[in-house]
């Protein structure tokens, strides 16, 4: 099964992280939708909270299963990142949105 976003529903997209980032592997999915309801409130979030026009995406780290924000200055940020890989995993989301457990294959 493809990896969901648990805000909006859209396949969540690989995308490569910079080699120098420390992760344990060479990429996370994120939902990249433009329309999504965790980028839309995170864009006003941080300009409310933190006075600065900066926005978040939802992304899983494949290997831990864990999801957190990914920090986006724009809405093409990173979108040149995306990776042309059908993933797969056995995550399976909560209904909190926060996935159980899971890893993904390309």
């Amino acid at each position: 099964m493809s990896p969901k976003c648990p805000h909006c529903g859209e396949t969540l997209q690989a995308f490569a992280l910079p080699e120098e980032g420390g992760w344990d592997s060479t990429f996370h999915v994120a939902c990249f939708n433009d329309e999504c309801p965790y980028f839309l409130r995170g864009k006003q979030r941080m300009e409310d909270v933190y006075g600065v026009k900066v926005s978040y995406r939802y992304r899983v780290d494949p290997l831990s299963g864990q999801s957190s924000p990914l920090a986006v200055w724009s809405r093409d940020a990173l979108k040149d990142r995306i990776l042309e890989a059908e993933i797969t995993t056995d995550i399976v989301d909560s209904p909190s949105g926060e996935p159980s457990n899971g890893e993904a294959t390309t």
